[in-house]
């Protein structure tokens, strides 16, 4: 197909086109980096498939730390979710391979990169469901009988954490309200326990807008354009999904684990709306414990770009700290 002669239905620039006829065009982040050994880091990768059926296939990539003083040791999971405004990237690209083997070096923990259904072909909420899925499949390991050796052989659910950049944390956002929800709590049962969420420049907005996004009225038109692009079926930009304080929402005392870490950035358009999630979660009456890190002078995303600097490394290094930190006390 000639795309210089076709017609634009959308477009996000830089990011993705849709043209006319349906065709789909994605402008960034289509690189593919197979799974590996690394010896540099020490951590082993490989790809699985997590569900395939009729058309919904979900697949994920799987991390193992190596250098383990104890191979008996039960380490912490990580369940991730990559960014890319809900419609681009997996985590089978450079930028998100080399992330989170970073981060599982630097943790010491196991971690699951799950790729999720993309809009516009697969609107919201494929993301979500997907995701889900892919708990579910994870909670099947509690008593060493799933399918994935890996995880029978070196999780400890007592100390899962979901994470994710951006729409990533947008989605690990949902799945914990999910999970906090009396229906998913019987259906998790005792047997994994969703310790932590971790938001790194999390994906949350709203038709009015608040503290300095108003400010930047060019960046502030293609944010408000995206949720009603990959939700074309509740297209509101109060949806819940999104805006979790609009009015009606579900409880923020009802999410299902007892430690959050919001990561901001000075910059980041989504900023006023990380530290307006962390003051909403503060005083919901959650029986858990939220903090939150900004990052000065750098904007949207920095880290994955140069994983060597001095602040990704300190935000990785704060993440690190997250997921091993002591378990602490019910309030």
């Amino acid at each position: 197909m000639d795309s210089s002669k076709a017609e634009i239905a959308q477009e996000f620039p830089g990011m993705i086109r849709v043209y006319k006829d349906g065709h789909v065009e994605r402008l960034v982040d289509t690189d593919f980096v197979p799974a590996s050994n690394d010896t540099i880091t020490g951590v082993t990768s490989k790809d699985i498939t997590i569900l395939s059926k009729s058309n919904i296939s979900i697949s994920a990539r799987l991390y193992l730390p190596t250098k383990l003083a104890n191979p008996n040791q039960k380490l912490p999971l990580l369940v991730y979710f990559h960014g890319g405004a809900f419609c681009v990237s997996s985590p089978f690209t450079s930028k998100y391979y080399n992330y989170v083997n970073t981060l599982v070096s630097e943790a010491n923990v196991v971690a699951i990169s799950v790729n999720y259904r993309k809009a516009p072909e697969h609107p919201i909420p494929a993301a979500y469901e997907d995701s889900w899925a892919a708990l579910q499949w994870v909670e099947s390991h509690c008593n060493n009988g799933g399918p994935e050796a890996w995880l029978n052989e070196h999780v400890d659910f007592e100390r899962v954490f979901l994470a994710g950049e951006s729409s990533g944390a947008n989605v690990a956002y949902n799945l914990a309200m999910k999970v906090g929800e009396t229906q998913a709590q019987v259906q998790f049962g005792l047997n994994m326990g969703l310790l932590g969420v971790a938001l790194v420049h999390p994906f949350f907005w709203g038709s009015n807008p608040i503290g300095s996004e108003a400010r930047n009225p060019s960046r502030q038109a293609v944010v408000d354009r995206l949720w009603p692009f990959v939700c074309p079926a509740q297209p509101d930009n109060d949806d819940p999904r999104a805006n979790l304080v609009a009015e009606g929402v579900p409880s923020l005392a009802q999410l299902g684990c007892r430690r959050v870490l919001v990561c901001v950035a000075e910059k980041d358009i989504f900023r006023d709306r990380g530290w307006l999630f962390y003051e909403a979660l503060s005083r919901s009456g959650w029986m858990g414990v939220v903090e939150i890190e900004e990052t000065e002078g750098e904007d949207h995303g920095f880290h994955l770009y140069d994983l060597k600097c001095e602040k990704a490394r300190d935000l990785i290094k704060r993440l690190a700290d997250f997921f091993n930190r002591d378990i602490p006390p019910l309030i």
